[in-house]
C-alpha cells in the first residue's frame, strides 16, 4: 500500500481504488486504524489517543 506520510512514528497509507467509503490507513506502534476521509470517523481498528489526535489534526489540515 503506498505511503502518503510519516510523522512521529505514525505512517499514513492509502490504496487507490480500495473499497468504499474513501479512507486511509494509519499505523502506529503495532496499532492500525482505518479512517474515513470525509468525516474523519474511525471505520475500523484503533490507535492510542495521542496518536489518534495527531492523525485527526493531519487529516483536518489536508481535507
Amino acid at each position: 500500500m503506498p505511503e502518503l506520510c510519516r510523522f512521529y512514528g505514525i505512517v499514513i497509507k492509502m490504496f487507490f481504488g480500495d473499497h468504499a467509503p474513501p479512507h486511509f490507513h494509519a499505523e502506529y506502534a503495532g496499532f492500525e486504524a482505518v479512517i474515513a476521509i470525509h468525516s474523519g470517523a474511525v471505520l475500523g481498528g484503533r490507535l492510542p489517543p495521542r496518536a489518534m489526535g495527531l492523525v485527526a489534526e493531519w487529516a483536518s489540515l489536508r481535507r
